[in-house]
């Protein structure tokens, strides 16, 4: 089309004017209608974007405690328990809120099995304000309560907590602590190290399992008696 356009005008036709207006008008109305379709794509698109936004990646899923192995482990844990501090006389155990406290519910009752004689101290610490980043967070912030019955100077303080991952929880436990005394040495023990993910120089002394992860995956703790079911998995984007 484009080179009869450009014959007739090189001969000199006299339709060369008219038929190069027409042929002008033609393109331009293709040029303007596909100008209006592209345009309500894009609106059509823009329109889509907040459900797009709300949709997320598929996960998958790897377990990597239940059953029986998740038994063993605290009953583990607990024996090492025995080992370092024989009967208790001067060490308590500290769930941190709000995950921390089912694990060490879970280590006191399994103790209490094996020193049925003995009288085992233990309590709650929530530490939502002494926590770095409570500032930064919207809305209003509701704490956890913090349960501790007992003296807390001079003991032997076992913190317990489900994950251990950037270390940060375990600062503010630390920080949250100092109110109640300064106790003579604090431990800590977790479920699951997410090792290599450290923000502070901060280590476990009792550890149920350990795993490496990244930043985007999820490591989470079921217990029976929130959900149902003793289970921790591992979240990860397909």
């Amino acid at each position: 089309m484009f080179n009869q356009f450009s014959h007739l005008i090189a001969i000199g036709s006299p339709l060369s004017i008219p038929y190069s207006l027409f042929h002008l008008h033609t393109l331009y109305s293709l040029q303007l209608k596909l100008t209006h379709k592209l345009l309500a794509y894009s609106f059509l698109l823009l329109s889509f974007f907040p459900i797009f936004a709300q949709i997320k990646p598929l996960m998958q899923k790897l377990t990597l405690l239940d059953g029986p192995k998740f038994q063993i482990t605290i009953q583990r844990l607990c024996h090492q328990l025995i080992e370092n501090h024989n009967l208790f006389e001067n060490s308590v155990i500290l769930g941190i809120q709000p995950r921390g406290i089912f694990l060490a519910k879970r280590i006191v009752e399994e103790l209490k099995i094996r020193l049925p004689k003995v009288r085992i101290e233990s309590g709650n610490l929530d530490i939502t304000f002494f926590r770095d980043d409570f500032r930064r967070k919207d809305g209003l912030l509701i704490p956890s309560s913090t349960e501790i019955d007992f003296i807390i100077e001079g003991k032997k303080v076992i913190l317990v907590d489900d994950v251990l991952w950037t270390g940060r929880t375990i600062r503010a436990a630390m920080d949250a602590l100092q109110s109640f005394g300064r106790p003579e040495k604090v431990e800590l023990l977790t479920l699951v190290d997410r090792r290599f993910s450290r923000h502070l120089p901060i280590e476990a002394d009792y550890i149920g399992i350990k795993v490496d992860t990244i930043a985007s995956q999820k490591v989470i703790v079921s217990w029976k008696e929130t959900d149902h079911e003793d289970k921790v998995i591992l979240l990860s984007e397909k």
